[in-house]
């Protein structure tokens, strides 16, 4: 029987849950009543049956708030809850994006400044807030790429090169952006092929998108001698920078010889990753590209009254969202670098890529580690061993939940067969990470001493598993509705 279900059979006519006010406002009339639910039963409950029944659901949630998260190239960090409050305060939520600049020069001066942050941030020299999301801002970098080469004469330039250790995501930004991808091929130390990379550059190759650190949390020790090849051959260098916590405070992108690079501020700079949204992908970008930059950047003008103001970079590829970016993400961006500093962001890093090497090292005698080398802030290891006695990476995801953790991020990248990526984040405590520790080893131990226990897992949650591939092929995104719960079909 459902949560609701109940709450049915509780139902007493006549019960209320909250009073309105009183309308202060003209009655309207009700919609068509072809529209109309005429058969809807909605239970008649109190207040505290209402609160009970609501916070009951929320317990059914599990989010970094309830549990570790170790969703591998997420980083679904604990973030500090006074960084909502801040995003929260009235001189920024209570804003207009059409309001004149003189009214909002604060806001505008936090836009300007986190701007700069960001770009010393990573080592580059122009920053545009834009983007609403990481693939956004991946899909704006090639729209500059592109925007680029065809300023320069060089149209001819439609090959895009993604590594075959990319985010998923940047197959379909350089698709969507017109080029044509081509794959190169990553050694078995998990670097980028020098051997497979340099017979594909040409004069038709516009840019190399490389992920630092990679999807198998490695950073490419080839970073420097790619970065040559691909100048040397005119085409741009392309940094996913939606793996930051790995390196703020450590490494200077800009410094290995990267042109552009994305971030996610909601997987790096205190906004929570996950749900939808909301989300925020700037882009950074070195002075020879700041001129394609999208449309407003801040900037800001000395001696005016209303010194901060939006200004068109002169080749902008023009708008990528409806108005200036997703402003309360920003709050919290530039709220998370003041609070932090140069030293906080250097032991953001520093403690990420710690807990990530305790863990690959507490498990790989466990499971198989197909990259046995120091990894940056997350790794992934092969549940190859288990699959020998009929166990697999999935099982293995669903029986942690057993043991109250979410499963990390399954079967990605493609490159590694029955992958499970691990990342444990820098806000994770060490006994946190030795729970987990322990219930990896005895989920180990349960494969190879019965591993029908791992196919019928999970065994303590609400719902048991699911067929997530007829879930997947046979989408039904409509309710359909069972029992009294009728309603009048348009």
């Amino acid at each position: 029987m459902s949560k609701r279900d109940l709450l049915l059979d509780r139902s007493k006519a006549g019960a209320r849950g909250c009073t309105l006010p009183v309308l202060d406002v003209p009655p309207s009339e009700l919609p068509d009543a072809s529209l109309l639910r005429e058969e809807l039963v909605l239970p008649e409950v109190s207040e505290i049956e209402l609160v009970r029944y609501f916070t009951a659901l929320s317990r059914l949630n599990f989010s970094v708030d309830t549990g570790f998260y170790p969703l591998g190239s997420c980083t679904m960090k604990y973030n500090p809850k006074w960084h909502e409050a801040i995003a929260q305060l009235p001189g920024f939520s209570q804003l207009h994006p059409l309001q004149p600049v003189d009214t909002v020069q604060g806001a505008l001066r936090l836009m300007f400044e986190l701007q700069g942050y960001l770009a010393e941030i990573v080592g580059l020299d122009a920053t545009s807030l834009a983007p609403m999301a990481g693939a956004q801002g991946e899909l704006t970098g090639a729209m500059m790429v592109r925007a680029y080469h065809r300023h320069r004469g060089q149209g001819q330039r439609n090959i895009m090169l993604v590594p075959d250790t990319a985010h998923g995501t940047n197959a379909a930004t350089v698709t969507m952006c017109g080029f044509e991808q081509m794959t190169v091929r990553s050694t078995q130390e998990g670097d980028v092929d020098l051997d497979d990379l340099r017979p594909k550059l040409s004069d038709r190759v516009a840019a190399l998108m490389l992920t630092i650190p990679n999807t198998l949390g490695l950073f490419d020790r080839n970073t420097l001698e790619i970065s040559r090849l691909v100048h040397d051959c005119g085409a741009l260098l392309y940094c996913d920078g939606a793996n930051l916590n790995a390196v703020i405070g450590r490494t200077k992108l800009g410094e290995l010889g990267f042109d552009l690079v994305q971030m996610n501020l909601h997987k790096t700079f205190s906004t929570p990753h996950g749900g939808g949204g909301p989300g925020a992908g700037p882009v950074c970008v070195k002075e020879f590209l700041k001129d394609f930059l999208p449309t407003p950047v801040v900037i800001y003008r000395e001696g005016r009254q209303a010194a901060y103001e939006f200004a068109r970079p002169a080749k902008s590829i023009g708008k990528v969202s409806a108005f200036y970016g997703n402003f309360g993400v920003l709050v919290k961006a530039y709220a998370y670098i003041r609070t932090l500093g140069a030293g906080g962001l250097r032991e953001v890093s520093d403690n990420a890529v710690i807990n990530a090497n305790y863990l690959q090292k507490k498990l790989k005698d466990d499971y198989h580690l197909p990259h046995d080398r120091t990894c940056l802030h997350e790794f992934v290891i092969s549940a190859s061993r288990q699959k020998d006695k009929g166990v697999t990476a999935l099982d293995i995801a669903k029986r942690l939940l057993d043991y109250g953790f979410h499963p990390p991020t399954m079967y990605f990248p493609l490159v590694v067969s029955q992958a499970l990526m691990i990342e444990p984040t820098e806000t994770e405590s060490k006994e946190t990470l030795d729970e987990f520790i322990a219930a990896m080893k005895m989920i180990a131990k349960e494969a190879e001493e019965n591993p029908e226990l791992l196919h019928s897992a999970p065994h303590n949650t609400p719902m048991r598993r699911l067929d997530e591939v007829a879930a997947a092929r046979k989408l039904n995104l409509r309710w359909t509705p069972k029992g009294n719960d009728r309603c009048r079909r348009t």
